[in-house]
């Protein structure tokens, strides 16, 4: 029997989450399940789930991203009116607004099986204290309404249990996957993003992939850049996204000597593969994460990054092996191992070497089966909340 699996999740910006919720509504098996899907619109990704085989979609107009009451409340009616029309096996929700909200609508609607994907929590240490805590007390609000969690970091899962949002037995570490072949394949298109940007092929380049919005701290990564431009004027910048910051982004570039000309916005790419494949060291300037997939991504092309020690980062970056690790805002250290390894390019390709393989374990197709195997889990389960008393 063909179980309806609800996915639901926030807005379809071009990020990891999404990204990987569109590969798993494309991929479950069939066979066993039928996938849907609800979000709010206005997304970058909007396009493509419209074209994803038999997965219909479901743009929620209320659904959005900042808090907004009279519309979380308009979100949270629809989702319940949605869920008790499709009536699904399951809800699997991502983020943090649509957890919150879709957790809740699930338990409304009796919903016999509630997922939730935990892609980085929504509070961190730069919040202010009260705006945390109502973080973490609406996360332990609907904790008692889901069935099971899904951490794509082990340092989210010990976060979630030190904070008394799950138990241990409730949740389990599944990677955020990403297609390794493509990125195995990088070094086909080399050349390429030289060639765009005009640079010689022994020219050093540095880039980072990342929204422009305050938890990947794309100023650092301006700051960073300026740092290694005066003691490598040779070097290259690029920044791939785009975001809320973007303004603030060029005018702290216009600042920086010839930043014009050695610090580039490429904007919203979705040739990843291509951007990699020419760079010389990855740097990530997050002030918090779950676990980036930008940084398997650049382990399975071969690169070596730099990057923050927040949450799930240091599991891909091995610090020594396959990069360096830095405290977040450490600026001064990021750049100065960004010199250091665009001084050496033995220890570059030993890094890159060993990130390749060390991403195994981010392969996207693992990643859905695992979940298929979750979904069993649950399914076989007796149901001890009956759809009246949920």
């Amino acid at each position: 029997m063909n179980e309806r699996v609800l996915h639901v999740i926030t807005q379809l910006e071009l990020g990891g989450a999404q990204q990987n919720t569109l590969y798993t509504c494309a991929h479950l098996d069939r066979a066993r399940y039928a996938p849907v899907l609800a979000c709010g619109p206005g997304g970058y990704l909007d396009d493509e789930a419209r074209s994803l085989p038999g997965v219909p979609v479901h743009f929620l107009s209320s659904l959005v991203r900042p808090v907004r009451p009279h519309l979380d409340a308009a979100a949270l009616a629809a989702l319940v009116r949605l869920m008790r029309r499709l009536r699904p096996a399951i809800v699997h929700t991502h983020s943090s607004k649509a957890g919150i909200l879709g957790r809740w609508a699930a338990w409304m609607a009796g919903v016999p099986r509630v997922v939730h994907s935990i892609h980085g929590f929504g509070f961190h240490d730069g919040q202010n204290p009260a705006v945390r805590g109502a973080y973490v007390a609406a996360e332990r609000a609907v904790s008692g309404f889901t069935d099971a969690f899904i951490a794509v970091s082990h340092a989210n899962r010990e976060e979630g249990i030190a904070r008394r949002i799950f138990t241990a037995e409730k949740c389990r570490v599944i990677r955020s996957g990403v297609d390794l072949s493509r990125y195995r394949a990088a070094g086909e298109r080399r050349g390429e993003l030289r060639r765009e940007l005009g640079l010689a092929p022994e020219d050093p380049l540095v880039g980072m992939i990342a929204c422009l919005k305050p938890q990947k701290a794309p100023a650092d990564f301006v700051e960073v850049a300026r740092r290694v431009l005066a003691a490598e004027p040779r070097a290259t910048f690029v920044l791939a996204g785009d975001g809320e910051l973007r303004g603030e982004v060029e005018a702290r570039i216009a600042q920086v000597p010839q930043g014009a000309e050695r610090i580039r916005l490429l904007g919203w790419r979705r040739d990843t593969d291509r951007i990699v494949a020419d760079l010389d060291v990855l740097l990530l300037t997050s002030r918090w994460e779950g676990l980036p997939r930008v940084l398997p991504e650049a382990m399975a092309s071969g690169l070596p990054i730099v990057a923050t020690a927040v949450n799930g980062s240091p599991e891909a970056v091995a610090e020594g092996e396959t990069g360096h690790l830095a405290p977040a805002g450490d600026v001064a250290l990021m750049a100065s191992r960004v010199v250091e390894l665009l001084r050496d390019p033995e220890k570059r390709r030993r890094m890159g070497e060993a990130g390749r393989v060390r991403s195994a374990e981010w392969d996207i197709d693992a990643m859905v089966r695992a979940q298929e195997a979750l979904y069993e889990s649950l399914l076989s389960e007796p149901t001890l909340v009956t759809a009246a008393t949920r």
